[in-house]
Order: structure tokens, then C-alpha cells, then sequence
């Protein structure tokens, strides 16, 4: 992974990042926003995967279920957000559009992928950190603005 800081203005920081064929996304991401202090940005990134795990919540059934697939896919889309969890460590939030070879889409919440060849982000961080908290209602850990 590769990354440098393109620019530095009034507290925000805006980083082009480059991952390279075979690492792990989720991972990787969150050690660069521990090592830079990231606790509150945005993401955007294009790129493509060899295998990537989607999730979707089933409201319905209370749970988290998830997709996979062990194919070379097309990152279309990723956007998302990373900000402090409650013991101020970074936590990754993505949603990713994925193209399959026959130009179907497949998407959801990104729990893994591995990069092949590139992913490509640009990582936007705010002046004031934002925290993530378990939410007592729906027991999922939310971002509290």
C-alpha cells in the first residue's frame, strides 16, 4: 500500500491511497487510519477485486448476512466513512458496487476483499473526530454526529 498526502488545509487532510494485488482492504485501511490518526473522514475509491465478502442487514430476521464472491470483479464504487469506535480506534464503514464479468452489479456493506490489481481511494479527513457507538435500538455500532 502506498499513500501520500495531497493536501493540508484549516485541520483536513486529503490522501491519495494505493493498494496493491493481494492485500486485504478492510485491514489495510484501518492500519493506515490508526497510523495517520483518521478518526473522522470520508472515502471514495475505484479499482477491482479477486474475491470480496458483501453484507446486507435482514431487518426482518435481526441479522447480518452475507454474499461472496470468489471472482475478479470491477470495483465500481466504493464510498464510506471511517471514524472513532468507543475504545478510539479507527472503524471502517463501506458500502461497494461491484461489475461481475457478464455486467451484472452486485453490492452491499464491504467485510473483506482482496485487491488484484489496484484499489484506488482518496481519503478526506475532517478537523473534528466522529464516534461510532453501539445504538441500543437496533444493536448495530452507528455513527453518532
Amino acid at each position: 500500500m502506498r499513500h501520500r498526502l495531497i493536501d493540508e488545509t484549516n485541520g483536513r487532510r486529503t490522501f491519495v491511497v494505493a493498494l496493491e494485488i493481494g492485500e486485504e482492504v478492510v485491514s489495510t485501511i484501518t492500519e493506515l487510519a490508526q497510523q495517520l490518526s483518521l478518526g473522522s473522514s470520508s472515502m471514495t475509491g475505484i479499482g477491482a477485486f479477486q474475491h470480496v465478502r458483501l453484507g446486507w442487514l435482514d431487518w426482518e430476521r435481526s441479522g447480518f448476512k452475507e454474499n461472496v464472491l470468489d471472482e475478479q470483479v470491477e470495483l465500481l464504487s466504493l464510498v464510506g466513512n471511517i471514524a472513532d469506535s468507543e475504545e478510539g480506534t479507527p472503524k471502517l464503514h463501506a458500502h461497494v458496487v461491484v461489475a461481475c464479468h457478464d455486467a451484472t452489479t452486485r453490492g452491499g456493506h464491504l467485510v473483506e476483499a482482496i485487491v488484484r490489481p489496484t484499489l484506488e481511494l482518496v481519503i478526506v479527513e475532517s478537523p473534528e473526530h466522529l464516534q461510532r457507538r453501539q445504538d441500543e435500538k437496533t444493536g448495530l455500532v452507528l455513527l453518532k454526529p
